[in-house]
């Protein structure tokens, strides 16, 4: 377990009579993917935007590498939801721009830019106005934005949520590179994002803490063998009868489909093949697969 970047401790966001973030406790390993997930309104950008030091805590602290005090904002990256550049800019004017104003000097803030774009696959399109860029190139500028100035922590707020599935993949894509140079925290409330590149996930409802855990540990607590059987005729009185097998969990039923989660995948198979070739259930697909970790983030947000 690597040595945490940042700790949050019990921090409340209050704003006038609204609580927006309530006693939330958790924390970033150095050099870690942390995904920060809850549907929308769930405290997300407040969060976000309190690590970043553009809002202040009602209550409890923010400890960065060890310190609760002293700006922090030159240690930090962040990427806001929505985005703004200035689109008469070129993508390499806008970073020469963005890393003077983190006190770079000109010729340093040349060098990341070049670094940057080449990094997030813009450097043919240096030249080009930003207002012609797809939403993809956008995001991927501004996560080249982010880095300029070499910070110990990236934060992306929905770095995908408003991408096509091309845009999607190539912001994806560049976020696992990232994790080789950087501590990155990003938020979305697609779990499947988060499964892709992340290692720890924060799991976060009306601004509390639902869960926290490692991704590889969150698997191994709450994935299951999963049989899905489609068929011609309506089998959901067959499918919910098979609750009657020993090594068979739960079941879920949609007309034709069935959704089996089962204990022992072998002994279970076994047992519905078998029934299905007693009762002639006209079965056109029978596939055996794992649990999504999507099930579980329905369940911790809707419980």
């Amino acid at each position: 377990m690597g040595e945490n970047l940042v700790s949050i401790k019990n921090v409340v966001k209050r704003f006038g009579k609204e609580t927006a973030v309530n006693n939330l406790s958790f924390s970033i390993k150095k050099g870690s993917c942390t995904a920060l997930l809850g549907p929308n309104g769930a405290g997300k950008t407040t969060t976000l935007r309190m690590l970043a030091g553009l809002l202040h805590p009602t209550s409890g602290k923010i400890e960065f590498d060890g310190k609760d005090n002293g700006d922090i904002r030159k240690y930090i990256g962040y990427l806001p939801q929505h985005p703004v550049f200035y689109n008469w800019m070129s993508a390499n004017e806008f970073l020469v721009y963005v890393g003077q104003l983190a006190n770079l000097s000109k010729a340093e803030s040349q060098q990341k830019a070049d670094e940057l774009l080449e990094l997030v696959g813009l450097l043919d399109a240096r030249k080009k106005r930003i207002g012609g860029f797809s939403g993809g190139m956008k995001q991927r500028l501004g996560i080249a934005q982010a880095m300029i100035h070499e910070p110990k922590l990236v934060m992306l707020d929905e770095p995908v949520s408003a991408l096509d599935p091309v845009g999607r993949r190539e912001v994806i894509e560049m976020m696992r590179e990232l994790k080789e140079k950087t501590t990155i925290l990003f938020s979305t409330h697609v779990l499947h994002d988060a499964e892709e590149v992340c290692d720890d996930i924060v799991i976060i409802r009306k601004g509390e803490l639902a869960l926290s855990d490692s991704l590889a540990d969150l698997r191994k607590k709450h994935q299951h063998d999963v049989i899905t059987i489609e068929a011609e005729t309506d089998i959901r009185d067959w499918a919910n009868g098979l609750t009657a097998i020993e090594s068979i969990h739960e079941v879920t039923t949609e007309r034709t489909t069935a959704t089996i989660v089962v204990t022992q995948l072998d002994v279970a198979r076994n047992a519905i093949l078998q029934d299905i070739l007693m009762k002639n259930i006209p079965v056109s697909s029978f596939r055996i697969g794992q649990s999504s970790l999507e099930d579980v983030f329905m369940k911790v947000v809707k419980s």
